[in-house]
């Protein structure tokens, strides 16, 4: 016999609807059953957690907040008691070997599908004479300690503003658009010397984002690379290559794996890397080796853009707060998935304008990346009807307008496309950004073509705010838009209108 049922528990503690369980079951899943609480969300009463057996995983979350949807056998179910269950089919009796074709034919395809976003890439086709089958991911046991406040240089600080040793060896340079994205062709990442390390970093900077083609340097001299803008970060919970390369962070996707659609919506994949860390990534790189002919795309957002958008009483407000970013849920997911968990999460309070000390300029530093649930290897759900990014919440303010404020900083970024850039990859693509001031989004259309990439992701300075920046450099902060005008010989107002009395909007 099989059923499937919801258990309504608006106002049920997680201890209470443990023994509920327990006792529903007369005790048989008393030595299976395992809670994980995770009180930092705040919900109260009704804080998120996971409950899973070892005989069936069966225990998941969907739906509204309110409602928890199991799979059990009416055998285990049979003394239940409980008075608020909702079946959504009636119990059928059969044979042991039989199959319900509603419920199977859920657990198949959910055998396949997979949330994108934080869901690690632990699918494999199996295909062992893969070119790079060495890259593919892994997931070590390993523990590793605590990250400590470490000594990072600015190498944009050292460069020549015009750039001019790295820009006289490129055939072309092309900016995508006037707010974000640069072309450099003819460049060879393996020939840069330190000058043009050093102008480059200040580009990215600048830029938010710089592509380059046809890049032949392998995996150890783009780490060489990285580390030239600062010390290598380790990620506590995504994989690894086969080959053991800790400081490799591998994004894979192939034919065994299917997105799946209905776990997650593109606002949720918007991103910025590990921002809960004492100190994020700062000029960070991206290598794909094994691509889609089309599809696959990446897409980036400025956050210099996003606060130059904002009306100047607004943004003086947001740089008087601050924000936590948070590593638990996403370490609590991995867990919750049996994937080992290499460094204990933390929590951060960073500035939600910070200042980018190659530039001087401000940028917005909120983090939209939705934090999702590992319910098993295969398929992945998210949180619904609540943003749950790693910003969770402004300090120091109301909740209501901490959420308010934070998802309208999370749709700007996403929604804007005033502020974006799309590139299509080809293998031996380059894609080197500043996590300081960009947040991205990978497209997931290309199902079921294999992609593949590998990054490395150099530790930033701590973000520093615009009160500090400006105490301990002696500089003033700047607004970026306003900073181009000036050097395009244009007297604007600090809202970005040369005449108020004109009408504004669009014309086409």
């Amino acid at each position: 016999m099989y059923v499937h049922f919801e258990l309504y528990y608006s106002s049920l503690r997680w201890d209470h609807l443990t023994r509920k369980l327990q006792d529903a079951t007369s005790g048989a899943l008393a030595a299976d059953l395992r809670i994980s609480n995770w009180p930092s969300l705040g919900l109260g009463s009704r804080n998120f957690g996971t409950l899973r057996t070892k005989a069936y995983k069966s225990l998941c979350i969907f739906g509204p907040w309110d409602h928890l949807q199991l799979d059990m056998t009416s055998k285990q179910f049979a003394s239940s008691g409980f008075s608020r269950i909702k079946a959504n089919m009636a119990p059928v009796a059969t044979t042991e070997q039989a199959e319900v074709p509603g419920v199977q034919k859920l657990k198949e395809d959910a055998s396949k599908v997979f949330n994108p976003f934080y869901s690690p890439s632990i699918g494999d086709d199996g295909d062992t004479s893969y070119k790079y089958a060495e890259f593919k991911p892994s997931f070590p046991n390993l523990s590793w300690p605590p990250l400590e406040e470490i000594q990072v240089t600015e190498r944009g600080l050292h460069a020549d503003p015009e750039k001019k040793a790295l820009f006289s060896a490129a055939k072309k340079v092309r900016h995508y658009t006037p707010v974000i994205g640069t072309e450099l062709d003819g460049i060879d990442l393996r020939q840069l010397s330190e000058a043009q390390k050093d102008e480059l970093a200040l580009l990215v900077a600048e830029r938010g984002v710089v592509f380059f083609r046809d890049q032949d340097l392998t995996i150890h001299e783009q780490l060489d690379l990285a580390r030239h803008f600062g010390p290598l970060h380790k990620h506590a919970t995504t994989p690894i290559p086969k080959n053991g390369l800790e400081e490799v962070h591998i994004v894979y996707n192939d034919s065994s794996r299917r997105p799946d659609s209905s776990a997650f919506s593109k606002l949720e994949l918007w991103h910025s890397d590990v921002t809960y860390e004492i100190q994020p990534p700062s000029i960070t790189s991206l290598k794909v080796i094994t691509g889609p002919e089309y599809g696959g795309d990446t897409l980036w957002s400025s956050g210099y853009a996003l606060y130059s958008g904002l009306s100047p009483g607004f943004q003086k407000y947001l740089e008087g707060l601050s924000a936590v970013h948070s590593a638990v849920a996403q370490a609590d997911g991995a867990r919750a998935a049996g994937l080992p968990v290499r460094r204990e999460p933390i929590e951060t309070v960073h500035p939600v304008v910070r200042v980018n000390p190659a530039t001087g300029w401000k940028t917005v530093y909120v983090n939209p990346g939705k934090i999702f649930v590992f319910l098993s290897r295969h398929l992945i759900h998210v949180v619904p009807n609540l943003y749950i990014g790693f910003t969770r919440r402004i300090v120091g303010i109301p909740k209501a307008e901490s959420d308010a404020i934070l998802s309208f900083l999370f749709h700007q970024l996403a929604e804007n496309t005033d502020n974006q850039v799309r590139f299509h990859w080809e293998p031996n693509s380059i894609a080197i950004w500043d996590n300081r001031v960009v947040v991205h989004s990978a497209t997931f259309d290309f199902w079921p073509a294999t992609r593949h990439a590998l990054r490395a992701t150099p530790h930033g300075e701590k973000p520093i705010s615009v009160e500090d920046y400006e105490k301990t450099t002696g500089k003033i902060a700047k607004d970026r838009q306003l900073e181009i005008w000036k050097q395009q010989g244009l007297d604007v107002q600090s809202n970005g209108v040369a005449n108020p009395n004109k009408p504004r909007g669009y014309n086409d």
